[in-house]
């Protein structure tokens, strides 16, 4: 079993959040098959990055739990997550670009045990094709190069659930052409359960199994892009003032 028909891998179940006083998640829920792609849509200040940091582990609910192979990981830090299997991707490629390419792998290679050797470096270049010389200096790479880099680093430790915060910010569309091609390739021959906000409708629209719409911290529609697009609380949500 595949997709959305599949057991859920990673679940939110009753998720809020408050932050400086101000209430920025109430009561959001949803399940992730293995194989599966969710996108998350919303305006700007609808809660999608919080909420990309309580499933990851940076932020802490108020409520609710997050939930991975049937295991409640709620309280567990970045860290551990990351080991036990999630990957997060953030909205800016940030590297450090005191180091080569080459010394960028080495050195996640040997972030924490067990420590990989170059063929799983390799193999994450791989799968995003990633061709940079390993003797090229960070400073220099275009923001695609550095989001594949970033992206090769996560995938050569195997996770099985992908969290992607814009990964289009950016690119042109040339460059999204290929993040379709190798999420469609994460996703469905490789059965990672891929959860991706994004601002580029046509990239969800490819590649989105369901797609969640997010208000004012709010689920307030689900399903696919092309059936929840222009339903009345989408178009407010986009079109009207907040």
């Amino acid at each position: 079993m595949t997709g959305a028909k599949a057991a859920p891998i990673f679940c939110a179940e009753n998720l809020s959040l408050d932050l400086g006083g101000r209430e920025v998640l109430r009561r959001i829920g949803f399940k992730l098959g293995a194989g599966e792609v969710l996108g998350i849509i919303g305006p700007n200040g609808a809660g999608k990055t919080s909420l990309l940091e309580i499933l990851s582990g940076r932020y802490q609910p108020k409520t609710g739990k997050v939930v991975y192979k049937g295991r409640d990981i709620t309280r567990l830090p970045l860290f551990e997550r990351a080991r036990m299997g999630l990957g997060r991707t953030y909205q800016t490629p940030i590297v450090c670009e005191d180091l080569t390419v080459g010394e960028t792998f080495k050195a996640a290679r040997q972030a924490y045990k067990p420590y990989l050797t170059r063929f799983d470096a390799e193999y994450g270049a791989n799968l995003v094709q990633f061709r940079t010389p390993q003797d090229r200096p960070n400073s220099q790479l275009k923001t695609f190069e550095r989001r594949k880099l970033l992206l090769a680093n996560l995938l050569m430790r195997r996770p099985e659930v992908l969290l992607m915060d814009e990964p289009a910010a950016g690119l042109i569309n040339a460059e999204i052409d290929e993040i379709d091609q190798i999420l469609r390739m994460l996703s469905k021959e490789m059965n990672m359960a891929v959860l991706i906000v994004e601002h580029r409708m046509e990239l969800l629209d490819s590649i989105a199994d369901r797609v969640i719409v997010m208000d004012a911290g709010e689920i307030i529609a689900e399903g696919k892009l092309a059936d929840i697009i222009d339903s009345p609380a989408v178009r407010a949500a986009y079109f009207e003032a907040h």
